[in-house]
């Protein structure tokens, strides 16, 4: 009996997270530059400055909907949508506006 209380207990408080789960869907761009619009940098491509203020600014990758930045908690997986329209799955901490990413994947 034991054994199933830590394992329903397991169940229901997965179930809670994944309600919070929502999907976002917006541009990977960083929080140095205004919003998703790179042109004043004069680096090329969007792509190329916002890799430019990750690597070597010290920016962070974000979430960019066309009204609001979202960071996001996962830094690795968004170097690979670059400056590309995506849908990020996740739970959105409003305060802070921070999603908690569980999943990073290429707008439809």
């Amino acid at each position: 009996m034991y054994k199933r209380v830590p394992l329903a207990l397991l169940v229901v408080v997965s179930m809670f997270a994944a309600a919070g789960q929502r999907t976002f869907t917006g541009v990977i761009t960083d929080n140095m530059c205004d919003k998703a619009d790179h042109k004043e940098m004069n680096m090329g491509p969007d792509a190329q400055c916002v890799s430019e203020c990750i690597k070597n600014m010290g920016g962070k990758y974000v979430l960019y909907d066309g009204k609001t930045a979202y960071l996001l908690s996962d830094q690795s997986t968004p170097a690979q949508f670059t400056a590309k329209k995506v849908t990020v799955t996740g739970t959105l901490d409003a305060k802070t506006k921070t999603i908690q990413v569980t999943r990073i994947s290429a707008a439809k």
